[in-house]
């Protein structure tokens, strides 16, 4: 079954390794065969990349776009998610889900799951940042 992507005007979409994108009006694009798709909205920069959420939330991006060899990743992912575990106990659940989509092969749910855990993430920092 095809995949409808609808674009707005001027949206970047990466789909496999190319970035796409649209021209100034609206556009609606099949996808016909399985391959690695992300929309701007959920594209993280390296250099939005600063805290140990956003940093999984890369490591699986590549993951799912198969940019960097999946080896090398897994033990960049395993040694973030440790030191995350350690340092914020309450992320043991989604980290546990994530790690489970990561080993069967399922990138685009662990991503799913990894912006949640960068929600966490926001609400522990709003809340440590408010006075008491």
């Amino acid at each position: 079954m095809a995949l409808k992507l609808s674009l707005k005007p001027q949206e970047k979409v990466i789909i496999s390794k190319a970035v796409l994108v649209n021209g100034p009006t609206a556009t609606t694009l099949s996808v016909e065969n399985n391959v690695p798709i992300l929309r701007e909205k959920d594209i993280l920069t390296e250099e939005e990349a600063t805290t140990y959420c956003k940093k999984i939330y890369l490591v699986i991006q590549l993951m799912y776009l198969g940019e960097v060899p999946n080896v090398e990743l897994a033990t960049l992912y395993g040694q973030l998610a440790a030191e995350l575990q350690a340092a914020v106990p309450s992320t043991k659940d989604l980290i546990s889900g994530i790690t489970g989509d990561i080993l069967n092969g399922k990138y685009y749910q662990a991503l799913k799951q990894a912006q949640q855990l960068m929600q966490h993430e926001e609400e522990l920092l709003t809340h440590a940042s408010e006075p008491s």
